[in-house]
This record gives structure tokens, C-alpha cells and sequence, in this order.
């Protein structure tokens, strides 16, 4: 499925804030991956695997935001796979650490690329899991590379409120 040769991906979402961080409920289950193409190979081999899309005209769907929507048929889970992108999510796909998960290697999103990423998306449920990595790997983070990313996203995007926002929680994680 997605451990054809070439192919790199990872773990992100809900599911590497319960490894980076704490637990929390979540609807599904989100992967990266750079597939660059043969989209449709990969939805038959998907499909092929017990997997269905949730969405018609999937192409479309997938030019418009770089999401697969997948839903798993034996437990109607669903299961979303983003395209990774070039630039940063190359960097990302580099450093994704292999973890054993019930037995099976998987790569998930580095601790500090997910504190990067959900800081980015600045939902509260993301800022609530940046809060659960701080207070669970604070000493390991590398946060001259966080602080660097988000610099970096910063200027991208012409935002001036990334850097600030981690540190209101970096502060708020030494304060509890």
C-alpha cells in the first residue's frame, strides 16, 4: 500500500501528537506522502487494500487541495493521505523517525516538525497538542530548529504571529 519502493511518507495528525505528546480522540487517520505520480496506480492499489475514497471525483478533489480521502472499509475509519509538496515537506519526509507501532516500523513526523506544523494551523486542538509535546519532550526538542522553521514560515507567509505563539506556550509549559 504505501511501502512501495521509492515511495516516503510519514505520520502525522492526532496520531503523533499520542506519540510525541498525549493521546486525544480523532476521527482518522492522517499520512504524508510524496507520490509525485501514478495517482491512479496508487488509488487501485488503496482501493485494492480495503480502502474506498469518500469523494467522487477524486481528481478534482486532489487538485484542489492535495488530499486523498480514503475511508477503510473494515472499520469505516477514515484515512487521509496529503501529497507532500516540495521544500518543507521534503525536509519533513527526511526527518521522519521510524517507531515501532504494534510491531510495524512506521515513520511519524518529527517532534519538532509536528510542534511547527500544528503551531501553523493555530486551531485550539492544535495548540492544545503543541501544549501536550512541550510538557512530555520539552528537553529533547531541538527549538533552535522550531524557532528557525517558523521564522522561515513567517516571512513565507508574511505572518508575524508563528514565533510569538510559541513562545506564549513554550512559557505557559514552564509556568504549569
Amino acid at each position: 500500500m504505501l511501502r512501495r519502493a521509492g515511495d516516503r511518507w510519514y505520520l502525522f495528525g492526532a496520531q503523533a501528537v499520542a506519540i510525541w505528546g498525549h493521546p486525544r480522540m480523532s476521527a482518522d487517520v492522517d499520512v504524508t506522502a510524496a507520490i509525485t505520480s501514478q495517482h491512479e496506480a496508487f488509488v487501485e492499489a488503496m482501493q485494492g487494500a480495503g480502502f474506498d475514497l469518500r469523494v467522487d471525483d477524486w481528481r478534482g478533489f486532489l487538485a484542489r487541495t492535495r488530499v486523498l480521502p480514503f475511508l477503510y472499509r473494515a472499520s469505516e475509519l477514515p484515512f487521509d493521505v496529503v501529497l507532500a509538496g516540495p521544500g518543507l515537506e521534503d525536509e519533513f519526509l527526511d526527518r521522519a523517525i521510524p517507531v515501532q507501532l504494534a510491531g510495524i516500523t512506521v515513520p511519524v513526523i518529527s517532534p519538532e516538525d509536528l510542534v511547527v506544523t500544528k503551531v501553523l494551523a493555530s486551531r485550539p486542538k492544535d495548540l492544545e497538542d503543541v501544549r501536550t509535546i512541550l510538557a512530555e519532550r520539552h528537553a529533547q526538542l531541538d527549538l533552535t530548529r522550531v524557532r528557525s522553521l517558523l521564522g522561515v514560515l513567517e516571512q513565507a507567509l508574511s505572518r508575524s504571529d508563528l514565533l510569538p505563539e510559541l513562545e506564549r506556550l513554550l512559557a505557559s509549559a514552564r509556568g504549569a
